[in-house]
């Protein structure tokens, strides 16, 4: 079997899996839409929404071609542009019903480009993070706990190296502070040789299932009332504005001239703005939770 049906075999089984864990808490199914991109290939795009436990959650499958890659990648590689490429990967963002549910991403993803001498040029990227609204010390800590034990087998000095691109890349400069508690970012990787860095992206997907199951299901339950809905909504506009103004992953899909729907499928559906508010809860999330520090 080739390198490419291997990957995309072991993503397409992530996505059934984390699909899997969602439909077990929610008690509902997920809606899957196939859909083909115009240049070559195309994807599985799965969404539950509306429910008891989820509000909204997209688990995407994507394999597309081109022949160029968008500038969104080709900014750091500025040699492969005009090459043709192939791209693969899982994206997967959860908006819990409950407040006291964090918001959750993740993204596994593998890209090979025909270089213009000859040859290929791989890598593989990803990672996964955490934005609480109510923050847990316990679920914090759990968090980057799993993020740190599955990184040990590679290097002593990867879990920081990743958890400071994670920080680093999930800020929210206009407001200068970060969207979550953050967790793991990695990119560009290929220097452990294909089978140690396949592997990796490998353990992540499988570390974000074991990180984030366990939170869901402790927190699902908790009663709540209107002020911490409403608090809920008014933090879901950071996600909102971090996804549309620096997310890398959405820019190369609306570069690539994706499906739209798909890649805009991280969108909460429902958020508010609220003018100058400035709730108890904000100063308690900011001050206790949205800094950059070690959680374990």
């Amino acid at each position: 079997m080739s390198q490419l049906k291997i990957i995309k075999s072991e993503l397409l089984d992530l996505q059934n899996r984390i699909c899997q864990f969602i439909e077990q808490e929610e008690g509902s199914r997920f809606r899957e839409d196939p859909w083909s991109h115009k240049e070559g290939g195309g994807g599985l795009t799965r969404v539950l929404s509306d429910g008891n436990v989820i509000e909204k959650a997209g688990v995407n499958f994507s394999h597309v071609m081109g022949r160029s890659l968008a500038p969104a990648a080709t900014a750091r590689h500025p040699e492969l542009a005009n090459c043709p490429f192939e791209a693969m990967g899982v994206s997967v963002v959860i908006h819990p019903r409950n407040p006291y549910v964090p918001t959750t991403h993740a993204n596994v993803r593998f890209i090979q480009v025909e270089k213009k001498e000859g040859g290929f040029r791989q890598w593989f990227g990803g990672g996964f993070d955490l934005t609480p609204y109510f923050g847990f010390q316990e679920d914090c800590v759990a968090w980057h706990q799993t993020a740190k034990k599955l990184c040990e087998p590679y290097g002593a000095d990867i879990y920081p190296k990743f958890k400071k691109w994670c920080d680093d890349y999930f800020y929210l400069k206009h407001r200068n502070e970060p969207r979550g508690i953050g967790g793991i970012f990695f990119d560009d990787l290929i220097e452990w040789g294909f089978e140690k860095c396949f592997q990796f992206m490998c353990d992540v997907g499988n570390a974000f299932i074991a990180a984030y199951h366990p939170i869901l299901t402790t927190r699902k339950n908790m009663p709540y009332g209107d002020r911490e809905k409403q608090f809920q909504l008014y933090r879901r506009g950071r996600y909102v504005e971090f996804n549309l103004l620096y997310d890398r992953g959405t820019l190369f899909g609306l570069q690539s001239q994706g499906r739209v729907e798909s890649i805009l499928m991280s969108l909460p559906p429902c958020v508010t703005w609220q003018y100058d508010w400035h709730p108890d809860e904000q100063k308690i999330l900011l001050d206790n939770f949205l800094q950059i520090r070690d959680w374990v």
